[in-house]
């Protein structure tokens, strides 16, 4: 390969890069913009350093040169396709292509304002076909069952108040894992105002009102806690007194799944689902729910119509006589 590569550091975290002295400068330049005005949580930039620098190791590799902002603007489609399709023989689903097309997208978008590369094919490539997703919901039923096995799981009193507020904060809000670990005592809201503020991603305030069994359960971890509650530090600590991780959730949730026999679908994330479609079922409307979850676009909420639609087909052939 011709050139020389230049390392794309200082702190970025982005491994060697096959681009040169000009293009690494750029890329550091867009990697501020993303990390400060975009403000991306951790786990989407980590997606984004991941996604460009494959795509850019691709080219280089594919085109047998190192890449530089000249070479970008000539990439062809048959450039692009090539990667998609080089993608597709590694067997990375269609939403992780699309995804990554979209990071592509996104730094070109940015090197043309910024009047440094301009190249439409990139700009004009459609993102691979992808299955609707339907999100995974617990049913009500399953969902007591989990929340009453979860102090019977833990041996320690402290541990088991703070997986009970956890995993209502999660039904009971629908907050993302991120969201409800990122909760400081300081903003706790008060019984007579039981209003959650809630930073979610692009850093944008919602709020939430907060159930009464979620005030207490959380009321119920802060005084068993054996460790002290900064104001603007964690509140949920794990074992050792450090900041509870999102994985330690997760695992404590798979011991329970284990024990009720609940199917793999028992996840962090599946509790923010589980709250969207109850609320929908309850007779929620589909503008409120987006509000409560954060959505940026109604079209995001109203996959809950079709988990709505679907859990009632299940009843209707499980009851119905004739079914």
């Amino acid at each position: 390969m011709a050139g020389q590569t230049e390392q794309v550091s200082g702190g970025l975290g982005l491994e060697l890069l096959p681009v040169d002295k000009v293009l690494a400068s750029n890329i550091r330049d867009w990697w501020t913009w993303i990390s400060d005005e975009r403000r991306l949580s951790d786990h989407s930039l980590e997606a984004y350093r991941r996604d460009l620098s494959g795509f850019l190791n691709f080219l280089a590799s594919h085109r047998g040169e190192t890449l530089t902002l000249e070479s970008l603007g000539e990439l062809k489609r048959l450039d692009v396709r090539s990667w998609l399709a080089w993608r597709q023989k590694k067997n990375l689903s269609a939403v992780s292509t699309s995804r990554a097309l979209s990071v592509v997208r996104n730094f070109f978008r940015w090197s043309g304002r910024e009047g440094l590369v301009d190249n439409p094919i990139i700009l004009n490539m459609r993102n691979p076909k992808t299955p609707a997703a339907v999100p995974k919901a617990l049913t009500v039923g399953e969902m007591d069952d989990l929340i009453e096995t979860m102090e019977d799981q833990n041996e320690s009193g402290w541990q088991a108040q703070r997986d009970i507020a956890i995993v209502t904060l999660l039904y009971g809000c629908g907050l993302r894992i991120s969201e409800a670990l990122s909760l400081t005592p300081e903003q706790m809201p008060r019984p007579t105002n039981p209003i959650l503020v809630v930073l979610g991603k692009g850093r944008k305030e919602r709020r939430v009102p907060l159930l009464p069994l979620v005030f207490e359960a959380i009321e119920a971890y802060k005084k068993s806690c054996p460790y002290p509650l900064v104001a603007d530090q964690p509140l949920f600590k794990a074992s050792r007194g450090g900041p509870m991780g999102a994985r330690a959730v997760q695992k404590n949730l798979q011991h329970v799944r284990a024990y009720l026999g609940l199917p793999e679908r028992t996840t962090p994330h599946a509790l923010r689902h589980s709250f969207a479609t109850h609320l929908l079922g309850a007779g929620g409307d589909l503008r409120s729910i987006q509000e409560l979850l954060g959505h940026a676009s109604l079209s995001t909420t109203q996959r809950y119509t079709d988990v709505d639609t679907a859990l009632l087909m299940d009843a209707y052939f499980k009851a119905h006589p004739r079914a």
